[in-house]
C-alpha cells in the first residue's frame, strides 16, 4: 500500500514537472478582414427597422496573449475593425467602428514542431458605434454585451521563438443601438452583429517554467 502511494506520488510530480516545463506565453500581433453576415449586412431602407445595418467589408488590427500549457492554452484578445457602411440609414461616406475584448481557451494538437494547428472558442465583449440618417449625421453607439468567438488556425513556427499565424474566426453577437434622445430599455430590440474575420498575425513566443 505504501509502495503503491510512492508510485502515485513520483508519476503526479512527474506530470506535473512535464506540465510546467511546457508553459508558454505567446504575445502577437494581427491583421484583420470582416465580412459582415445577416442583418448586419443587409441593406435595410428603414431607420426605424434596423439602424444597425448596411455593413460592408471590413479592415482592422488585433492584439493576442496565449498562455500555452502543453495542447491546450488560455487567451485573451482585443480587436479593432472598421466596416464600411452602404445603406439609407448610414450618413454619406458612413462607417462602423467595433471593438472590444474577447477570453477563451484554445486547443493545439502537438502534431509538428514548425506547424501547430489549433482551433479556439472565447466569449467576446464588443461595442458598436457608427452614424446614420443621411445629411442629418445622427452619431450612435451600442451597448457591450456579451457574445462568443469560434475559430481554427495554424502556427507556423520559425526559429522556435517567432510564428506567423493565419486564422479564420466567426464572431456573432446581439448589440441594442443606444441613439441619442431614446432610452433603451429591456423591450428595446437588439440587432445580430454577426461577421467572418480572416486574421494574417505575427507573434512572439516566450517558454518558462522547470526546465
Amino acid at each position: 500500500m505504501r509502495m503503491h502511494s510512492r508510485m502515485l506520488a513520483a508519476i503526479a510530480l512527474t506530470l506535473a514537472t512535464h506540465a510546467l516545463s511546457a508553459q508558454s506565453l505567446s504575445i502577437g500581433l494581427r491583421g484583420t478582414g470582416s465580412v459582415p453576415t445577416g442583418a448586419f449586412s443587409q441593406n435595410q431602407a428603414s431607420a426605424n427597422s434596423a439602424v444597425i445595418a448596411g455593413a460592408k467589408n471590413g479592415f482592422g488590427y488585433g492584439l493576442d496573449a496565449t498562455l500555452g500549457l502543453g495542447m491546450f492554452g488560455v487567451y485573451a484578445g482585443f480587436d479593432h475593425v472598421k466596416f464600411d457602411c452602404e445603406t439609407s440609414t448610414c450618413s454619406n461616406n458612413g462607417n462602423y467602428t467595433l471593438q472590444g475584448a474577447t477570453v477563451g481557451v484554445k486547443l493545439m494538437p502537438p502534431i509538428a514542431t514548425m506547424f501547430r494547428p489549433f482551433v479556439k472558442g472565447g466569449v467576446t465583449f464588443n461595442s458598436l458605434s457608427g452614424s446614420y440618417g443621411g445629411t442629418s449625421n445622427t452619431k450612435f453607439e451600442t451597448d457591450q454585451a456579451p457574445g462568443y468567438e469560434i475559430g481554427a488556425g495554424a502556427d507556423v513556427a520559425f526559429l522556435g521563438l517567432v510564428s506567423v499565424s493565419p486564422q479564420v474566426r466567426y464572431v456573432g453577437q446581439n448589440l441594442k443601438a443606444k441613439v441619442p434622445g431614446v432610452t433603451v430599455t429591456s423591450n428595446t430590440p437588439s440587432t445580430g452583429v454577426n461577421y467572418f474575420s480572416f486574421d494574417l498575425g505575427l507573434s512572439v513566443h516566450t517558454p518558462f517554467g522547470m526546465h
